[in-house]
C-alpha cells in the first residue's frame, strides 16, 4: 500500500488485485498525485469509461509513454502545476488584455 501513495519516477510496477473496475478507479483516485496513468484492455468501452474517470492529467489506452507534439502534459493534484507542451503549454507565457474604446466621432 505504501508503494501505491508515492509518486515514483523509476522502473516500478505496482501489481494489485481487484474485483470491479470501479475498484481500480476509486484506488487511482484515492492518490494525492495524478500525474498518468495507463489502462490495459482488449474492451475499449471499458477503457474509455476508465480514462474519463481518471484523475490524472494524461491517460494511455494500451500504451504508455506516448505523447503527440500537440498533446498537453500536466498532472492532477499534488502532481500537477499547469500544462507544458502543446497550445495549453503557451498559456502561462501569455497575458490577455481587454482593451476597450469609446468613439464619440465617426471613424473613417
Amino acid at each position: 500500500a505504501l508503494l501505491g501513495s508515492l509518486q515514483i519516477f523509476g522502473p516500478v510496477m505496482q501489481i494489485l488485485k481487484f474485483r470491479t473496475v470501479e475498484e481500480v478507479i476509486e484506488r487511482a483516485n484515492d492518490s494525492k498525485y495524478g500525474l498518468a496513468a495507463a489502462v490495459f484492455t482488449r474492451d475499449l468501452d471499458k477503457a474509455n469509461f476508465v480514462s474519463q474517470s481518471l484523475r490524472a492529467g494524461t491517460v494511455w489506452i494500451n500504451c504508455y509513454d506516448v505523447f503527440g507534439a500537440q498533446a498537453p502534459f500536466g498532472g492532477y493534484k499534488a502532481s500537477g502545476n499547469g500544462r507544458e507542451l502543446g497550445e495549453y503549454g503557451l498559456e502561462a507565457y501569455v497575458e490577455v488584455k481587454n482593451v476597450s474604446i469609446a468613439c464619440t466621432q465617426s471613424l473613417p
